[in-house]
């Protein structure tokens, strides 16, 4: 349920926004088995026993032990149990699946950029794997961002607070003046306040199916998705905080 909120107490200057369950749909059940059919299907391999190997690996590929397509790749691999060597199209299976997995509605790219067109700088900070950080080049999404911070290349997982120190010195502005927006996941709301940031939750993108990790109790303002978050903002800007050596 949404709680109703005036909005929050300053125009923030820069906004760090959840990927999965915010921007695109979180992932269900069924397409994570899809995707360990689609490698099956290439490699022999029981689409069971790769879809175990995705359950076992998440921490190692989100915390940064693999943050390259091909160790990400060479990892799932050993975990399938497979002694021989990693089949050379893998990779671009990963990439493929990752890139599919980016597709994101019109609207939300629509509201990014007006959101960007008010003057403020977007970031994502998203707990992501090798493959996803790799097809983010090339998805739509990335056009309308700033900065991108995946945990696989940043060695830590939401909550903590490196993350966001971070993505807020990537977008050269103060934890105080920045808004963070998410469904909740990896109990990264309280993650970004004890960070500085301002925190509003969203209702998780992609239906009651969708799989959703550390999920906590939320008491602060929330809206029911991305699309409304120009209109849950204040009109008017806070002035720009001076940094240290400003004159």
């Amino acid at each position: 349920m949404t709680i109703p909120s005036p909005g929050p107490r300053a125009y923030p200057q820069a906004l760090v926004l959840d990927l999965f369950g915010t921007l695109v749909d979180a992932p269900t059940r069924a397409q994570r088995l899809q995707a360990a059919e689609t490698i099956a299907a290439a490699t022999a391999v029981p689409a069971a026993v790769i879809e175990r190997a995705y359950i076992d690996s998440w921490a190692e590929r989100h915390d940064g032990r693999l943050p390259t397509l091909d160790s990400l790749s060479d990892h799932l691999w050993r975990r399938c149990g497979e002694s021989t060597p990693t089949p050379q199209d893998l990779c671009s299976i990963l990439l493929r699946l990752a890139s599919a997995r980016l597709s994101a509605s019109p609207d939300v790219v629509a509201v990014l950029r007006r959101l960007r067109g008010r003057g403020l700088r977007i970031a994502v900070l998203s707990d992501a794997s090798a493959d996803i950080a790799e097809a983010w080049q090339d998805s739509v999404l990335s056009e309308s961002v700033d900065v991108a911070v995946f945990s696989c290349r940043a060695g830590a997982v939401k909550p903590h607070i490196s993350l966001y120190r971070a993505v807020t010195g990537h977008l050269g502005v103060a934890p105080q003046d920045t808004m963070y927006c998410g469904d909740g996941g990896g109990d990264e709301l309280r993650g970004a306040t004890t960070a500085g940031l301002t925190a509003v939750r969203v209702e998780r993108r992609g239906g009651p199916s969708a799989l959703a990790f550390g999920d906590k109790p939320w008491h602060g303002p929330s809206i029911s998705g991305i699309e409304q978050l120009p209109d849950f903002l204040p009109t008017s800007r806070a002035p720009r905080r001076p940094k240290e050596g400003d004159v």
